[in-house]
């Protein structure tokens, strides 16, 4: 016959259990508060945001927000850090598709502005980004690894036999200025209604001109 469990044992898995259930809240409420503090960075800009304003997003104490964040600056690198890790996994769902490196260009700058339009943290992020110099905390570098994962796309298009792109990497440092450029100034004038199109329009004459440009110079030589 099977020794029935101990006592002892019997109270370590509640514990446990009880443990691992605080952690899920702990987790699913520190993902409400940087909801909540993307929504009003968004909406008020970063000066004009207080911890009590979060907090009454939340529906919290401001204690209960303090329990997660330090102050507002670690609430805004909180929500500057989401944004640059939501950015990344558009990248990583992009790669996954079955398309040729400057289609998948441009299927990047359409999920991006999507975002833009409909997702408040990436509002939020990059809101903070030309908010930084009034935020007193170290946020990430301002798209750094969406530019370099653009460059790479692009320096991929030769050796994949499509036609080459000169100078890749400075090619995808104006895309990614007209990308968050357009995205700002479609922000102002529509509220970002118009940012697909915008955004399709960069991709369009940018990459259609460096294209043009690489044929006339094979035919020069």
């Amino acid at each position: 016959m099977a020794a029935e469990p101990s006592q002892g044992s019997s109270r370590t898995g509640r514990t446990s259990r009880g443990s691992e259930l605080k952690q899920e809240r702990a987790v699913r409420t520190r993902a409400q508060i940087l909801h909540a503090a993307a929504e009003a960075f968004a909406t008020k800009g970063y000066p004009s945001v207080t911890v009590l304003d979060v907090a009454e997003l939340t529906g919290m104490t401001k204690g209960a927000v303090y329990f997660h964040f330090a102050n507002k600056e670690a609430l805004a690198t909180a929500v500057a850090e989401e944004f640059y890790r939501k950015l990344g996994r558009l990248s990583d769902s992009v790669a996954e598709r079955d398309l040729e490196p400057v289609p998948r260009v441009i299927a990047f700058f359409t999920e991006t502005a999507l975002a833009f339009r409909d997702d408040v943290v990436i509002q939020a992020g990059a809101r903070l980004q030309i908010e930084r110099s009034l935020i007193d905390s170290a946020l990430p570098p301002p798209y750094r690894d969406y530019t370099d994962t653009v460059s790479r796309w692009l320096r991929e298009a030769e050796d994949d036999g499509e036609p080459a792109i000169d100078s890749p990497d400075a090619v995808a440092r104006v895309l990614v200025a007209a990308l968050f450029g357009a995205q700002h100034i479609s922000w102002v004038l529509t509220d970002r209604t118009d940012i697909t199109d915008r955004v399709d329009e960069i991709a369009r004459v940018v990459l259609g001109t460096c294209r043009a440009g690489t044929d006339r110079g094979r035919q020069r030589v």
